[in-house]
């Protein structure tokens, strides 16, 4: 008997929506209360585009108070509703379910503190990532959290995920970056938690709410650590005949005690994809692998684990190994790997990502068996990773307009993450587990393990109301939950 979430915030008893939508129109204005059924399409599914779900209404607060407004109205109607920033994630974390509010974030976009001295800025959940970064970098400072979206993807939906990046190697994901949150529960109450200060005695409930992906409530104010921009940065790209040798050089590196700040591994497959697109002219075609170190630190040190990071891949068998110090060229040297997800959608009309975590150690046997998997399903699989820190993200190629595909791929994606989970590793690195994945949870995680995750959730959002039927395992199956949400909500039902 496994634990499994049970479906109480979906309400079954009829709702006034014309009412709420006044109710909402009286808080924020109208125009950001988004109710004709073209409109609310564009919030109807994520990055992951598979499963699809017009929500009820979509309303676009710009307060802290507005949301608290705005979730204590879905409270009082016991309507559920889920919080959207900027809609790319790839787990269905912000997939809405039927007769939903969409609460989007999108224009709570302001930097409300830069507090250079204390290393630390405050923001609202709809700033982009990448505008942290531009904010301090006159500065010589930076925001280390990167995921591959980072131009387009929020803040907000970064503390949902708790999303990593390039740089979580050395630097850690989201949550060893965030100080502190000021939320609005799912009743409607405002709280903080967390500090500015890094150590805080009692729970640390921050940490609990940073990957908790919105069923805790929704963060509206976020305090994060910027880091001081190092003195010298080196980006190596290292290519290799063999997947095998590319990954011994990974386990060969960490060895030697070197941590670099992003340590990245791209297959042939997607080498020639990002070339067909991006055209860096950098990665050659007709290498296996190729790897992206980048070292950064103090000038002495970089230059020297520099050299012994370039000697240890030739002893793995790197062709050739090119070293860029310059601004300009280190970033064209990472522009192909930035931009291997969107690559893919010039070979193939769609693709279904996952991203298990593994040991180091294993790279080289799961890879082997990906492949495997790979050829025992039919589909291509392209891999692009972070190989520091074991975070794979096999990009599985098929066309959704063939029936059954989808469900196909699906299948080829569970047997990767429970090979992930067999030998040692996590279904989720960065990219969460939503609609998507919840269905695995149990393949981590006892049914004791689940109960207790679900008391704190039951704490937190006791009328389950807050981002439902996503995180746990429900009654239903993955394929069968995923499935009722690929198909267009009744066209009869009401929409004004």
């Amino acid at each position: 008997m496994v634990a499994v979430e049970t479906t109480a915030g979906t309400q079954a008893k009829p709702v006034n929506w014309q009412m709420i939508a006044r109710e909402f129109e009286a808080i924020v204005e109208a125009k950001n209360v988004i109710q004709r059924k073209e409109e609310l399409l564009v919030y109807e599914c994520d990055g992951l585009t598979s499963y699809r779900q017009r929500p009820a209404l979509v309303v676009l607060p710009r307060t802290t108070e507005q949301v608290a407004e705005l979730v204590k109205i879905c409270n009082r109607y016991e309507v559920p509703f889920i919080a959207r920033g900027a809609g790319t994630g790839l787990s269905g974390g912000a997939l809405p379910i039927e007769n939903s509010v969409l609460i989007g974030t999108a224009l709570m976009k302001q930097i409300l503190e830069v507090d250079l001295e204390n290393q630390r800025v405050v923001v609202q959940p709809g700033v982009i990532n990448n505008w942290v970064t531009q904010a301090v970098s006159g500065a010589g400072f930076y925001y280390a959290p990167d995921p591959s979206s980072q131009i387009i993807c929020s803040i907000g939906g970064n503390v949902a995920e708790n999303s990593g990046g390039v740089h979580c190697l050395k630097y850690g994901v989201t949550t060893n970056h965030v100080l502190g949150l000021k939320l609005v529960l799912p009743d409607g109450s405002i709280v903080e938690v967390g500090s500015k200060v890094p150590e805080m005695p009692g729970y640390d409930l921050t940490g609990l709410f940073v990957g908790s992906e919105g069923t805790l409530g929704i963060a509206t104010e976020i305090t994060l650590r910027i880091l001081k921009t190092s003195e010298s940065i080196h980006v190596l790209l290292a290519d290799f005949t063999s997947v095998e040798a590319a990954g011994q050089a990974v386990s060969d590196i960490i060895s030697a005690g070197i941590i670099p700040g992003g340590m990245e591994m791209m297959d042939n497959f997607s080498i020639n994809a990002v070339e067909n697109v991006v055209a860096t002219n950098c990665y050659p075609r007709d290498a296996a692998a190729i790897l992206l170190i980048e070292l950064d630190g103090l000038s002495v040190e970089v230059e020297t684990n520099s050299d012994r990071v370039a000697t240890i891949c030739r002893n793995n068998g790197a062709r050739s190994i090119t070293v860029a110090t310059d601004p300009q060229e280190r970033l064209t040297l990472w522009k192909g790997r930035k931009a291997a997800f969107a690559a893919m959608g010039k070979i193939s009309p769609d693709y279904y990502v996952q991203d298990g975590v593994i040991p180091r150690t294993q790279l080289q046997y799961v890879l082997r068996e990906i492949e495997a998997l790979s050829q025992q399903h039919g589909y291509r699989v392209a891999n692009v990773f972070h190989a520091g820190d074991g975070n794979l993200h096999p990009l599985i190629l098929f066309d959704n307009a063939i029936p059954g595909q989808l469900e196909e791929v699906e299948a080829l994606g569970g047997d990767i993450l429970k090979l992930c989970v067999a030998v040692g590793g996590s279904i989720s690195g960065e990219h969460g587990i939503g609609a998507d994945k919840r269905c695995y949870m149990p393949e981590m995680f006892s049914e004791t393990d689940l109960e207790t995750m679900l008391w704190v959730r039951q704490v937190w959002n006791p009328k389950g109301l807050a981002n439902p039927e996503k995180l746990f395992p429900t009654p239903r199956t993955c394929g069968e939950s995923a499935r009722t949400h690929q198909a267009m909500p009744n066209p009869d039902a009401e929409v004004f």
